[in-house]
């Protein structure tokens, strides 16, 4: 199961944060509303943040924006294919990420790998056309490829820098993390992402969200599949070789990870499933360590990314609100 189709069914209210367990409060501000789906946040040397939003799936309003220190939205490119399904889910972009000047965004439905030179724009330019930039089909060699545990589908979600300065893309829906090869853009299956054990129940699809690349290791978040029990997420991480282990357990429903200041994973729960949907504002930010999880802010209403722009100080994306927040914590 694709998982846009998990995490845009319903349209959700807004609701205030919480403190938990941290030295000082973390101050929290909007940034930018207004938006259409924001899914995917990156950060330039500017201060500009770069979203992606998924757009309304009536009509092909898909688009890349970025936004000013000063919270002003500006169009970049447009007309991004954006689909609904009978079940009222969205798919189209997703996340993104900035290598030197070139912004990589992936597509899910298209199961593309675009390209945008963020020096080609500037505030006040006129927005391109999706169909203008370059894109390699990452998708048709997903789904070509035999899994051992093939779902014949694919849903390009979330992406980082490795090694080589190689891009790891974590497939939400074949459940694996394929590596694109940085000179040749040869594409192999580094990883598949492990079913997760749901005991008296039954095993549940591991959904990867997000994944970061802490210098040493791959770390990976997850969503869990249906009936997304609370606790049961887990960060996997693996080696240079593609190797499984567990890094941390205990987690509920993961949207995104982020590295913090010492390079330690800060990750996004979605939300609490209540056999009906998720309840509002039951959102969290959460550090992981080896050592466990220590939750930092609580009562996030449906948060689908985090990036951290400066030590301290982190963009959350709440997808249903259409809105941005920036957290100091």
């Amino acid at each position: 199961m694709a998982f846009s189709l998990v995490l845009l069914t319903l349209l959700m209210t807004g609701g205030c944060q919480a403190f938990l367990d941290h030295r000082l409060p973390p101050q929290t501000t909007a940034f930018a509303s207004g938006l259409i789906a924001p899914l995917g946040l990156e950060t330039d040397a500017k201060g500009q943040v770069w979203v992606t939003q998924a757009g309304s799936g009536t009509a092909n309003d898909g688009q890349l924006s970025m936004i000013t220190p000063q919270g002003e939205v500006w169009p970049v490119v447009t007309g991004f294919i954006s689909q609904v399904t009978p079940e009222g889910a969205v798919f189209g972009l997703n996340h993104l990420l900035l290598q030197g000047t070139t912004l990589y965004l992936v597509h899910g439905v298209e199961g593309r790998l675009y390209t945008f030179d963020i020096n080609s724009f500037q505030p006040g330019n006129p927005p391109v056309s999706a169909q203008s930039l370059a894109y390699e089909a990452v998708g048709e060699f997903v789904k070509a490829y035999s899994f051992v545990d093939d779902t014949n589908q694919t849903d390009l979600f979330n992406l980082t820098i490795g090694p080589q300065g190689d891009l790891f893309i974590v497939d939400a829906a074949a459940n694996a993390i394929i590596r694109r090869n940085a000179t040749t853009h040869a594409l192999s299956v580094f990883a598949t992402i492990p079913p997760l054990i749901n005991p008296g129940v039954d095993t549940l699809e591991a959904v990867p969200t997000g994944i970061v690349f802490d210098g040493e290791r791959f770390l990976v978040s997850n969503f869990t599949g249906y009936p997304y029990p609370g606790g049961r997420a887990v960060i996997y991480q693996y080696d240079l070789q593609g190797n499984e282990s567990t890094y941390q357990q205990g987690l509920t429903t993961l949207t995104d990870i982020e590295l913090d200041e010492n390079r330690q994973p800060v990750v996004l729960e979605y939300g609490t499933w209540n056999g009906q949907g998720f309840t509002d504002n039951s959102g969290a930010i959460v550090r992981s360590t080896g050592q466990g999880n220590t939750r930092l802010l609580d009562g996030l209403n449906y948060p689908n990314a985090i990036k951290r722009s400066s030590a301290n100080t982190y963009y959350i994306a709440q997808t249903f609100d259409g809105t941005i927040q920036k957290v100091t914590l």
